[in-house]
């Protein structure tokens, strides 16, 4: 088998597993992706403004007098390592304020200084909750710079100290121990699993089993669901299904909640679960969330909508099954304004998600096409951007692979053709195997209502055939191998004897037309 023959397969849902339609994220697409870790913080460093004011419960000494002591690091290791609480406290807020410059604060210069296992030891203090503050806000922002420097934190035994203090009577110690313990989960899935298999889950999602969560107030709020979010993140692994399954109650609560810092969060944490196996899709799917996603995918907020929308397009990777669930909910009418959203990356996701929408079952095409899909399609394939094309090249291409006779006839007539011909001039080898994939297939099907010949011309009038002809000349065998093969199977015969079956001529040009009274489609 070719090459060629054998891509083919991996696609094609004819006999063939269906699922192999459905592009999961990380084998196909990469672009989508790349800078996605920008839409979501990984880590966040607790910055003080203006670091020598009083910016924690404690009231510092210093906000009544003249001047404000600054001290330097040798200052701050002698005052944390002394005997005198009140001289470590002093010394422990000194370097928190460091930490929390908004330029290059001296995070190495306090790791080599040998200050993390002193400020680990600090969190315990139960008898006094300022150090116990200061020293976590320094730990967090220490933990919020690179995975070296998360380490550290984490070396120095501060995940079980700061899992203890989730629960701390006091709200601002909790908050900023979830915050550190966020910092830490985000740094990648060891560290995230690590925090997991210390205990954290209990603890934090008791916080959010309050009758009313907004007790705590927005800040709480937000900081439980980034850290919850982060839990939620990464792949290879992804988390544990345990862990999972307990975290999602609490986090459809939250998905309810009217905060849009909390929405968007509670919305990447659900993004994050969808990417993976049909499995991990279907504890999603068995919450019944998804008319909640759906829901918020018609907010205006961008923020919301881009991480609802990467979770819904998640979902459409899994079975037909999984992605029924998501069409019934009524997902195609939200689409519209997304595939014509200010923003390209918005269009790009939603085609994304069509594309594998139209890898489903022919039903499930139908459904695109009554939601009155198709022209936007062919819209975006004449005027977006080029990884939005990309996109709909995919979802036409499989549209054509799952779709029936007459949903093909229905696409062309759509007038599909000229803007996914016009793609051939693209210089990404593989959009090009996909569209010539597209047109065989839109062959396949003039084959069997005996119009290949119409088609020849259609293609013909569009300049098509030029572009295909051109491709014989590619560098990529695939493309020239493909290319060849189309044209010796439906060019290759006399001028004439093509000409000879005109098609229908309307005021838009050539027409697939469909006869009602026959049994067949004609072009």
């Amino acid at each position: 088998m070719s090459e060629n023959a054998m891509r083919l397969n991996q696609f094609k849902n004819k006999g063939k597993d269906a699922g192999a339609l459905r592009r999961r994220r990380q084998e196909v697409n990469v672009e989508l992706r790349k800078a996605k870790k920008d839409d979501q913080m990984l880590k966040r460093r607790n910055v003080s403004e203006m670091p020598d004011e009083a910016t924690s419960p404690l009231q510092e000494k210093s906000q009544n007098s003249q001047t404000v002591k600054h001290w330097t690091i040798d200052e701050i290791v002698t005052g944390v390592n002394s005997d005198n609480q009140e001289l470590q406290l002093q010394a422990t807020q000194a370097a928190r304020k460091l930490l929390s410059r908004d330029k290059n604060p001296p995070i190495n210069q306090l790791i080599s200084a040998g200050l993390i296992p002193k400020f680990v030891s600090f969190l315990g203090l139960v008898s006094c909750p300022p150090i116990q503050f200061e020293a976590s806000w320094a730990l967090t922002n220490i933990a919020s710079g690179t995975s070296d420097q998360t380490a550290a934190v984490v070396a120095g035994g501060a995940i079980p100290a700061f899992i203890n203090l989730v629960t701390s009577p006091h709200p601002h110690i909790s908050e900023q121990a979830i915050w550190a313990l966020g910092n830490i989960a985000g740094d990648g899935s060891a560290l995230r699993d690590k925090v997991i298999k210390h205990g954290v889950m209990a603890p934090l999602l008791s916080l959010l089993a309050v009758p009313d969560p907004t007790e705590f107030g927005p800040g709480f709020l937000r900081n439980v669901t980034w850290t919850l979010s982060n839990l939620c993140r990464n792949k290879n692994p992804s988390p544990p299904m345990h862990a999972m399954r307990e975290l999602l109650p609490a986090l459809i609560r939250l998905l309810h909640h009217e905060d849009l810092e909390v929405l968007s969060d509670a919305c990447w944490a659900m993004s994050y679960l969808t990417d993976g196996s049909n499995e991990r899709i279907e504890l999603v799917v068995e919450t019944d969330v998804i008319p909640r996603l759906v829901k918020l995918l018609g907010s205006n907020v961008l923020p919301v909508i881009t991480p609802a929308l990467r979770a819904i397009g998640n979902i459409v990777t899994g079975t037909d099954e999984q992605t029924q669930v998501v069409l019934n909910a009524g997902i195609l009418a939200t689409f519209p304004p997304l595939l014509r959203h200010k923003k390209a990356n918005i269009q790009k996701e939603a085609a994304w998600t069509l594309s594998n929408i139209t890898a489903g079952r022919d039903s499930q095409i139908q459904e695109v096409i009554n939601a009155g899909l198709v022209p936007y399609m062919v819209e975006l394939l004449a005027r977006a951007d080029h990884k939005t094309q990309k996109e709909v090249v995919w979802a036409v291409t499989n549209f054509t692979s799952g779709g029936t006779v007459e949903q093909v006839v229905y696409l062309v007539q759509a007038n599909v053709l000229e803007p996914l011909l016009n793609l051939l001039s693209s210089k990404d080898s593989k959009i090009i195997l996909v569209i010539l994939d597209a047109i065989n297939n839109i062959f396949l099907a003039g084959d069997k209502i005996g119009e290949s010949d119409k088609l020849c011309l259609l293609i013909e009038e569009c300049g098509g055939l030029d572009k295909i002809e051109a491709l014989q000349a590619h560098e990529n065998e695939l493309v020239y191998t493909a290319s060849l093969k189309l044209i010796e199977k439906y060019f290759s015969e006399e001028e004439e004897e093509v000409q000879s079956v005109g098609p229908a001529m309307t005021s838009d040009g050539y027409e697939f037309q469909v006869n009602e009274h026959e049994n067949h489609f004609n072009f």
